[in-house]
């Protein structure tokens, strides 16, 4: 049975409030090394929990709404960021289902093959056959490779040490690391091609802006950016005919990630949101280019109810760039 939420525990505040929530891939299955994806089954829970106590809402909509307070109470938005293939054959069918609307934001440079950096990794920790991963030559540690839980340490460590090297240089690192694995070839599918951004626009998903390449925003200097942005949007645009008008920061830490410059341009590029990952929910008070979002790691659906009860019940943003 689904449950429904007593209206009395919806806080009320002034123009009202918006939790929006954060995923990235819904998996076919639970995968180990990935336990912080969802998959179908617990995602399908989830929906249908929010489809009967929320109303959900495309981002563009939701944030003029409560800029203009006029935002229904229990107010939610569903966001995915990146642009991974089973928004549209795994994630689009479920929410199709139940009505639900989704925001999806896209990396363009993936498209059509490519291969996110911590997606090669995970491929890398996958698919060798290494019972140690010597990578003191690179500069990044020495890894027993026995069990799952090896793995899943070897792939956190990588991720936190690659995170914050430029692309082109992270590019550069990944393939050495492939070589000394000795890794087949690395996964192709993972992401939307352009036919597929371009069916999942038509099936009435709103497609956001993520930045071209994935970059995080306090890597680049101001003109590196606005490139970013404006080769992403032109591509979005080429595949799906709408203008982009809604944003993620890649990362998404305000300060650590980007900061109020970079907030302030979006304003010039006909950007209307944007969303980061500190954790809250927004209210009429919220900078609309820096909305809070949450993940939903709760695998039980009580926790899962909680964690959005209580993340409303704060009422205000949690963190803004300076």
């Amino acid at each position: 049975m689904i449950e429904r939420l007593p209206l009395v525990m919806w806080p009320r505040v002034s123009g009202g409030v918006l939790a929006i929530l954060i995923y990235h891939r819904v998996l076919p299955i639970p995968d180990r090394l990935s336990p912080g994806e969802i998959d179908a089954q617990r995602f399908a829970h989830q929906m249908r929990f929010l489809a009967k106590n929320f109303c959900v809402l495309p981002l563009r909509e939701a944030a003029l709404r409560l800029r203009a307070g006029t935002l229904p109470r229990r107010s939610c938005c569903i966001t995915f960021d990146d642009g991974y293939a089973d928004n549209l054959t795994i994630a689009t069918p479920i929410l199709e289902q139940l009505g639900l609307p989704a925001t999806v934001f896209v990396a363009s440079e993936y498209l059509d093959g490519g291969l996110m950096f911590n997606d090669a990794v995970l491929a890398i920790a996958r698919s060798t056959q290494l019972a140690v991963l010597d990578l003191t030559p690179l500069g990044l540690g020495r890894w027993p490779l026995a069990t799952d839980d090896n793995r899943r340490e070897m792939v956190a460590a990588l991720l936190g040490q690659l995170k914050y090297v430029p692309p082109k240089d992270r590019a550069r690192r990944v393939a050495d690391l492939v070589a000394v694995a000795q890794c087949p070839a690395l996964p192709t599918d993972l992401m939307l091609t352009t036919p597929q951004l371009a069916q999942l626009s038509q099936r009435g998903v709103e497609i956001g802006g993520h930045t071209h390449s994935h970059a995080i925003l306090t890597t680049l200097d101001l003109a590196q950016v606005k490139a970013e942005i404006e080769r992403n949007q032109q591509l979005i645009f080429a595949a799906t005919g709408k203008p982009v008008r809604v944003f993620a920061y890649p990362n998404g830490a305000p300060n650590r990630d980007y900061g109020r410059a970079h907030a302030q341009l979006l304003a010039t590029l006909d950007i209307e949101a944007a969303v980061t990952t500190a954790a809250g929910v927004a209210n009429q008070r919220s900078d609309p280019y820096q909305l809070p979002r949450f993940t939903p790691w709760d695998r039980a659906m009580p926790r899962f109810a909680a964690r959005l009860m209580l993340n409303a019940r704060l009422g205000r943003p949690v963190a803004t760039a300076d």
